[in-house]
């Protein structure tokens, strides 16, 4: 099973292709395809945007999702509330954990700041269990401080 990540190169490409770009839309949707070619072993990669006090479906690359998330509920509910990256091994044993899709495993939730509030979250999901690791984290965490400047 092949999961690791080359971050390095993964961030330096989401640099190059959102630099000097506006469209915050378009930023998304090329973050997501990058994760996706970038990442083995996904089922799921996309955004959930803060709007009206919840968290609504962004762009993505997978299987249809949940539209809209309760803050303090799931996974993503849960990075926001805490406003701290989730890394879960194992999202059968998360407490109140969404499922979506049946064949998720385990999860990351990275939140997105923007103007210094959270603008929402990364979420991205595998069937395999205890897919991801600290250096997944790190890694992720910093694709978002990269995303962040092109919101």
């Amino acid at each position: 099973m092949i999961t690791d990540t080359d971050y390095s190169s993964l961030c330096q490409s989401l640099a190059a292709i959102t630099e000097d770009i506006p469209y915050e839309t378009a930023n998304l949707a090329n973050a997501c395809a990058l994760l996706w070619e970038y990442m083995p072993n996904l089922n799921w990669a996309g955004f959930y945007k803060m709007t009206d006090g919840k968290l609504v479906l962004g762009p993505f690359q997978g299987k249809t999702a949940c539209i809209v998330i309760e803050i303090g509920r799931g996974v993503c509910g849960t990075a926001v509330f805490e406003d701290k990256t989730q890394l879960v091994y194992d999202v059968h044993q998360f407490p109140g954990h969404i499922a979506c899709d049946c064949a998720s495993n385990s999860e990351i939730v990275v939140p997105i700041h923007k103007n210094g509030k959270i603008w929402g979250v990364l979420d991205i999901d595998s069937p395999i269990t205890g897919r991801f690791s600290e250096k997944d984290k790190t890694g992720l965490e910093e694709f978002v401080k990269i995303l962040e400047k092109a919101l």
